[in-house]
């Protein structure tokens, strides 16, 4: 078997993988060692500070002086060591997770999908107010017509989320943003400039291994806080956009905020001149009256948007350390001019993250310590700081400075960044498998594809076996007989996916890959339903009127569909089988669409209407005696023209040792 991708370019980031593993696991054990050696220090700190503290309490009259100085050094060291072991903590962490970073490389490069972090799920059309958490949402979640791009029985037939999909092989993106946007791009054929302007940027983030493992280290070490802090999934972001792209509400009110600037001074002023004896206690007590009044009086409006910034500032909080990654300057030269990226999409993005002010991570940053200042609230003596010093407007006050600044330009930092963790996904497979191509996407034109040594995105590479497919054009289809097991259904998967990653801006799995614009509807993996009381038949025809309709809706666009059906209308015998696929076949080359059919039945071909349309290809089998040694069939999964020339039903089951029913 050959792979798509040979041996030699999957050996070099195999080993790099290896490499940086081991390395970062050796780093995080001699932390793990050091952390282990402060533990017990800080133990021992405890421990003097304790011995100590009970010499004092048995000596209460006259304790030694030495026991004070004891004590004091003992809790200092305390602190300085739990200090020092906090730093060490976090750099094991970060050591950790690089490791287990290069270690998902190599599981990606194997195809060990068990080991590999767990697959996004579709997005939906019209996102929920609160999304539901990944786990609980399957495919069935996504509209049955998802504009411009896949429905999800494109998604479940192809592989394009779940245990071993695309989705998974791309598991790079780790921030809700960049999950979101991959997902999107999953789902959603790119216009044909957008993609080819993609390619580029693609091919640059595939060299710069360091930068992308940086960025998935951010994403990565944010779910870990978020684990920490009990976050089961994704916050949803919408209402603290909303806040952000909204009008400040204490600052379109400057007579509250120079109240709630100036009545605290005079409160405190009061108050002192009280404890003086200047003035009457009653006065300063007025005042302290008045101020939890305005507290109270204004409490809703203002404890409204700050608990909603609070709650959006520390999900995209996370976020600062992975827009730092991109702000980050990487160039090997002083000169500050010179540019971060040399693909246009790239430079923009980092454009877009590096504003004249200031960076998106440091606006982000700022955001967190503003709200950290307004958590204040929660404290214990909340309520007496609030009516001495009217604290909760002053904090709003700082983060509606904020929100007038940059409120209006978080959403396209976190679109730019999530841009850019899909970019990165996409790279690290470039980067995985060298020998694959970028393709060539045609502006328009005839549905067509053509393709080199194409070959399954999702096996492995030595369990790939790539072939030479052409499609189109319009009026024509591929129609792929063989056995079971022989391949077919694989080679459509692959078509599938290969068109994704290619509309995607990605490199596909094939040597070389020519297409025009297209639509993909399928037909592969049909279920039937007992709760709605659809039979596998019904199922079928269901499905294959959504193609159909897909199919017309492509051309009203001026594009092509093209089709992917696997063994269709299985469900009913053989002639009325042939006739009701030919009135399909029928109804999707009339609309321009081409594509591929797999199928046992070798008349297909024959029949009038289909014969000038249909371009035969087949794969083959070996069939082993029986009491032969090995398998009873062996495949080599190589395509050949024409159909095939044989059956194997009744070979097989003599193979196995089942004597065919004598003829005649």
């Amino acid at each position: 078997m050959t792979a798509c991708a040979g041996q030699p370019g999957a050996g070099e980031p195999r080993a790099v993988y290896a490499r940086r593993r081991d390395r970062f696991a050796a780093a995080e054990a001699r932390l793990a060692s050091r952390s282990r050696a402060l533990s017990w220090a800080r133990l021992a700190a405890v421990a003097v500070a304790l011995f100590t503290l009970l010499q004092v309490l048995l000596d209460a009259a006259a304790p030694p002086a030495w026991t004070w100085g004891l004590l004091a050094a003992a809790v200092a060291v305390f602190v300085a060591l739990a200090v020092v072991h906090d730093r060490v903590i976090r750099r094991q962490r970060r050591w950790s997770e690089l490791a287990a970073v290069n270690a998902d490389g190599l599981a990606r490069l194997e195809r060990r999908w068990d080991d590999l972090p767990p697959s996004l799920a579709p997005p939906s059309v019209a996102p929920p107010a609160v999304a539901p958490p990944p786990e609980t949402l399957d495919d069935h979640a996504v509209a049955d017509t998802h504009p411009d791009g896949h429905p999800p029985a494109v998604a479940r037939d192809l592989g394009l989320f779940g245990a071993v999909s695309l989705a998974r092989l791309l598991s790079t993106a780790r921030t809700p943003a960049g999950r979101a946007t991959l997902g999107r791009w999953l789902l959603e054929a790119a216009p044909v400039d957008e993609a080819r302007r993609r390619q580029p940027a693609v091919a640059e983030l595939a060299a710069d291994l360091e930068l992308r493992q940086d960025l998935e280290l951010a994403g990565r070490l944010a779910l870990l806080e978020r684990a920490e802090r009990r976050d089961g999934g994704d916050a949803d972001p919408e209402p603290f956009f909303a806040w952000a792209e909204g009008e400040p509400w204490l600052l379109a009110r400057p007579w509250l905020l120079w109240a709630a600037r100036l009545l605290p001074l005079v409160t405190l002023a009061l108050i002192a001149a009280a404890i003086l004896g200047l003035v009457p206690s009653s006065l300063a007590a007025l005042l302290v009256v008045g101020n939890l009044v305005l507290s109270w009086t204004c409490q809703g409006p203002v404890h409204e948007r700050l608990d909603r910034v609070s709650a959006g500032a520390a999900e995209l909080a996370a976020y600062a350390a992975a827009l730092e990654v991109v702000a980050a300057d990487r160039s090997d030269t002083p000169r500050s001019d010179t540019p971060r990226f040399d693909a246009p999409l790239l430079a923009a993005l980092a454009d877009e993250l590096s504003a004249e002010d200031a960076p998106a991570a440091t606006w982000m940053r700022r955001l967190a310590r503003r709200v950290e200042i307004a958590d204040a609230r929660h404290g214990s003596f909340h309520v007496v700081v609030q009516v001495l010093t009217l604290w909760d407007f002053h904090a709003l006050s700082f983060i509606e400075h904020w929100q007038a600044a940059a409120g209006r330009r978080v959403r396209r930092w976190l679109s730019a960044l999530g841009e850019l963790e899909a970019l990165a996904a996409l790279a690290a497979l470039a980067h995985d498998q060298p020998a694959w191509s970028f393709p060539t996407l045609a502006d328009a034109g005839p549905g067509r594809l053509e393709a080199r040594n194409l070959g399954h995105p999702l096996l492995a590479d030595g369990a790939r076996v790539g072939n030479d497919v052409a499609i189109g054009p319009p009026g024509t289809f591929l129609l792929v007989t063989g056995s079971n097991m022989s391949g077919k259904s694989t080679l459509l998967r692959a078509l599938g996916l290969d068109v994704t990653l290619a509309q995607m801006g990605g490199p596909a799995c094939a040597d070389a890959l020519t297409l025009t614009p297209l639509a993909l509807g399928t037909s592969i993996l049909v279920e039937d339903s007992l709760a709605d009381g659809v039979s596998f038949f019904l199922a079928e025809l269901l499905r294959l009127k959504q193609v159909v309709e897909r199919a017309a809706a492509a051309h009203r666009q001026g594009r092509s569909l093209l089709f992917l059906l696997d063994e269709v209308l299985r469900g009913t015998n053989s002639r009325e089988r042939r006739l009701a696929v030919t009135a399909v076949l029928e109804h999707l080359l009339r609309e321009g669409a081409v594509g591929a059919i797999s199928t046992h039945d070798l008349e297909l071909g024959h029949v009038p209407v289909l014969e000038t349309a249909a371009r035969p290809v087949h794969f083959r089998e070996t069939v082993r005696p029986a009491g032969g040694d090995g398998p009873p069939m062996t495949f080599d999964y190589r395509l050949r023209p024409g159909p095939a020339p044989t059956t194997n039903a009744l070979a097989l089951m003599a193979a196995v040792g089942l004597t065919p029913p004598a003829e005649g």
